[in-house]
């Protein structure tokens, strides 16, 4: 069997950055594949509250100086790098001065949800693609976490289809129970459109919801799977929507067993 390359996207890994059970998640996985012999890289944003000077972060010049285009602005894309060193795993940020160099993550201090959260998205999905581009490193297997990867799935499968680099990517979307009651405005869909999206494709986003991007990375995606039997009554409505012939679905609660079941699932997509 090749080794697999595995892409794991993510709002937060520990040790740098820890508000929900993604970080942990996102931190023991991906070790435990390349135990495995698996090739990994993991992505994630460059939150104001990940001390760069504690952590030893230090810019890619390489990777960085990239625009992402978001509506009608395009912002600069710094890409960052740091070591876990106890794992020897990388793990690359995305960052921009505008969206992540802040005090706080989704909320202010106030804990009033950003307004343009929404953009942080489509900067953050943008712009791990376009790293990955700049790597040349084409992964088997991409792996999403949460709504901060919520238009990952539906960009590999459209504007992305025919790069060398995701032509032959699986796609696999983690849902946790991370839900917010924030509403974005009808900007959204403008925002999220790349080439190759046909407008009926973003009819899951003109709710303007947390459960509209959930259910736009769960439709995009080729497996779709629930951190726990234990989610709120939207998402698991959400579950029952979902067409199993189109795409694997499974539960994997995090216990004893769980790196072999991804390890399978991984496996099985690539056939």
């Amino acid at each position: 069997m090749s080794k697999l390359r595995i892409l794991y996207v993510a709002s937060e890994i520990d040790p740098f950055l820890q508000t929900s059970e993604v970080a942990d998640f996102v931190r023991k996985l991906p070790q435990a594949m390349q135990e495995k012999g698996m090739e990994i890289r993991i992505l994630v944003p460059r939150f104001g509250l990940i001390n760069e000077r504690k952590n030893r972060l230090h810019e890619v010049v390489r990777l960085s100086g990239i625009n992402i285009a978001v509506g009608d602005e395009e912002k600069p894309l710094v890409i960052k790098v740091a070591s876990i060193p106890t794992a020897k795993l990388q793990v690359y940020f995305i960052d921009n001065e505008d969206y992540f160099q802040r005090k706080y993550v989704f909320h202010d201090k106030e804990h009033k949800f950003y307004d343009d959260n929404d953009e942080r998205v489509v900067f953050f999905c943008k712009g791990a693609l376009e790293t990955v581009k700049k790597l040349g490193w084409a992964p088997d297997i991409v792996h999403c976490n949460d709504w901060m990867t919520s238009l990952i799935p539906l960009y590999i499968k459209t504007t992305y289809k025919n790069d060398p680099i995701f032509q032959n990517s699986k796609t696999v979307f983690t849902v946790y129970d991370n839900n917010f009651n924030h509403k974005f405005g009808s900007s959204l869909v403008d925002k999220v459109k790349m080439i190759d999206i046909e407008d009926e494709m973003l009819d899951n986003l003109k709710t303007g919801d947390y459960e509209g991007l959930m259910r736009l990375g769960m439709e995009y995606s080729d497996a779709v799977i629930k951190a726990s039997d234990d989610l709120n009554e939207g998402l698991v409505r959400l579950f029952e929507g979902i067409n199993e012939k189109d795409k694997k679905v499974n539960t994997i609660e995090k216990d004893e067993n769980f790196t072999e079941s991804y390890f399978e699932l991984y496996n099985e997509l690539i056939g």
